[in-house]
């Protein structure tokens, strides 16, 4: 999945922006991608990013690791193998943690890759979707939709065993409220802020 746009600007040399392959939205402020290169820059500078969550145990290109820095952009990474018989419990912990930060609104507008944007990217939004209360069939459809004829039976059953209920606590282990600002916004309040009122737990 990609997409070329084109920027008019008034000069006789239009701007061609290039997203990376894979790229979508996957909520507002949510991004997924392939693995961006140099030549994705002038499109991710559109986005206004302020993370970026990198699923790879590779270390990032200096490259990209200084785009990130011109731009304020931070670097989270969780490095989970790209092979099919990746330990569970390194798997499952790395998930959990990566939805910490995909979860915490302070880290968005936020991106999230791996090295094609399919199994590492379609595990953790899989188990984001899971959280939002998806049915399963949708999250399925989802994964295999940006993993096509790649789509592993490995990836579908993480997340269909994913245990919901830590994935509760790990919202719980953040303290936080919603409060709405807007017809579509939501809000994340921490205990260091001064709240009016006593924290609550969204329903999802």
């Amino acid at each position: 999945m990609g997409m070329i746009v084109e920027v008019e600007n008034g000069d006789e040399n239009d701007a061609v922006l290039v997203p990376p392959p894979n790229f979508s939205m996957v909520e507002d402020c949510i991004y997924r991608s392939s693995f961006p290169h140099p030549s994705n820059f002038p499109f991710l500078r559109t986005l206004n990013l302020r993370s970026v969550i990198y699923l790879c145990t590779e270390p990032y290109p200096e490259e990209n690791l200084e785009f990130l820095r011109s731009q304020n952009i931070r670097l989270f990474q969780f490095g989970i193998e790209g092979k099919t018989d990746v330990s569970l419990p390194i798997l499952k912990d790395s998930i959990m943690e990566a939805l910490k930060v995909l979860i915490d609104v302070r880290n968005h507008p936020v991106l999230i890759h791996c090295k094609r944007g399919k199994h590492r990217t379609g595990c953790l939004v899989g188990c984001f979707r899971k959280l939002q209360n998806w049915c399963l069939s949708s999250v399925f459809e989802e994964y295999q939709r940006f993993a096509g004829v790649k789509s592993r039976i490995t990836d579908l059953t993480f997340i269909e065993m994913f245990d919901i209920i830590s994935l509760r606590q790990c919202l719980y282990s953040i303290i936080y409220q919603y409060q709405g600002y807007g017809s579509k916004k939501r809000r994340l309040l921490y205990k260091e802020e001064n709240l009016q009122k006593p924290p609550r737990l969204a329903s999802f």
